[in-house]
């Protein structure tokens, strides 16, 4: 399916979502920098812990009213708030004022905002688009992030430090446009109308509504084989997270400064977080490169071969991680690991939507999200165990965490199979 044959929704949405993604992309990276100095490395670990679990809370919700209150009003508003949002992060670093607490508080804020846009953003590709074309679609969406990732971080060293100000306020007039662009082009097409309102909600206590929401994920806690999917998929997400954690730690400390090239009798080397930033580029340049072309690929072969397949690659890639210094062989563990991403990027959001019963879809991608959410909180305890068991050990135990998620997708397609032959749902 070529993109000029897409529904506007989907080019509106590429449009807007690829240029809101370089300016995340611009200053993301390095808030944890920022955090550290203005707090303190505990104290700032502790704060982002905090900004995922509330993100965790406010997934769930935007899934429950993109289904309830529909996909375009659900994008209008996030975008709407990720826009006044970014006027308060903007004059928190302004030459008026600069408070990093009004920072964390703005960049928490736009997860929320975040956590509320896309799951409705997700449902209406499942909306619009057929089944068979589903795959492609999501891959050529998160093609557009990963250009998003590797732009946007080189972007961002230059501006994020010295022009943090205009910065933001750039990123807040584009978040309007956005919203302008949802309000005018884009077509609601949540497949059921809702004669529910947010305001005519306004009288329930806060608390009430978002418990009475929550409560609604009762039954796709009853739906296993979707259970099975998010533990496998927090265990992946476990292993892929490591990219920034684990693996840069290792190649500060362990990887020794060494000669890479040898141009016009000059020698070029390079240390550990030289290698880190190149192995960086190296993934975001192979993953937008090649998504789909992978994705087209994977999908000529059995889901199950797919997903399974991918765990014992990203288990292969970890082991070679803790195995070697040399930057070619660290190149190529990086290729390794880059394939497993690349296996299940694209054909992970089509199953998703094929589980999800039509009028609940927002709330089942919010679901999913939560693989990558808790795999990101989580994934941090694997630096503290480089303590305790040292790194090859600690490698190990990645891998063998991305094995155990390959045996869960092997359970969850069994049982998904044993409920098509009795006719379940």
């Amino acid at each position: 399916m070529r993109i000029k044959d897409w529904d506007r929704n989907l080019k509106i949405r590429l449009l807007g979502e690829g240029m809101m993604n370089i300016l995340f992309w611009m200053f993301f990276p390095f808030m944890a920098i920022y955090f550290s100095e203005s707090f303190g490395k505990g104290m700032a670990g502790l704060l982002l812990v905090l900004s995922q679990v509330v993100a965790v809370v406010a997934n769930l919700v935007g899934g429950y009213c993109a289904d309830q209150y529909g996909r375009k009003k659900m994008m209008f508003i996030s975008a709407v708030g990720q826009g006044l949002t970014f006027v308060v992060f903007a004059f928190a670093n302004s030459p008026w004022l600069v408070s990093p607490m009004l920072t964390f508080i703005s960049f928490s804020i736009l997860g929320v905002f975040g956590s509320l846009y896309w799951p409705a953003s997700h449902a209406m590709v499942a909306d619009v688009v057929a089944e068979k074309d589903r795959n492609t679609v999501f891959a050529v969406f998160y093609t557009a992030l990963n250009i998003s990732v590797v732009v946007g971080p080189i972007l961002g060293g230059l501006f994020f430090f010295q022009h943090r100000f205009p910065l933001l306020l750039i990123a807040s007039i584009v978040s309007f446009a956005v919203a302008a662009l949802i309000a005018i082009y884009v077509r609601e097409t949540a497949p059921e109308k809702r004669e529910n309102s947010l305001v005519s909600d306004s009288y329930v206590k806060w608390t009430r509504f978002i418990w009475n929401q929550l409560q609604d994920y009762r039954i796709i806690v009853k739906d296993k084989v979707f259970l099975l999917f998010i533990l496998a998929g927090i265990l992946v997400a476990q292993t892929f997270m490591q990219m920034d954690l684990l693996i840069a730690v290792y190649l500060s400390e362990k990887v020794p400064d060494q000669p890479v090239l040898t141009i016009f009798n000059t020698v070029i080397t390079a240390d550990g977080n030289r290698i880190f930033s190149w192995l960086i580029s190296e993934n975001g340049l192979l993953v937008a490169l090649l998504t789909v072309f992978m994705t087209t690929k994977m999908s000529k072969f059995k889901e199950r071969n797919v997903f399974i397949f991918s765990c014992m690659i990203y288990a292969v890639s970890m082991i070679l991680f803790g195995h070697v210094t040399s930057v070619w062989l660290l190149a190529i563990a990086m290729l390794v690991f880059t394939m497993g991403e690349l296996m299940v990027v694209g054909i992970q959001e089509g199953f998703v939507s094929r589980l999800a019963p039509e009028n609940m879809r927002g709330q089942y991608f919010a679901a999913a999200s939560l693989r990558f959410t808790i795999g990101r909180t989580l994934a941090p305890a694997a630096i503290p165990l480089t303590a305790l068991l040292g790194f090859q050990w600690t490698f190990y135990l990645i891998s063998f965490l991305a094995i155990i998620a390959g045996v869960i997708y092997y359970v969850m397609f069994d049982m998904r199979s044993k409920q098509r032959v009795f006719g379940q749902s």
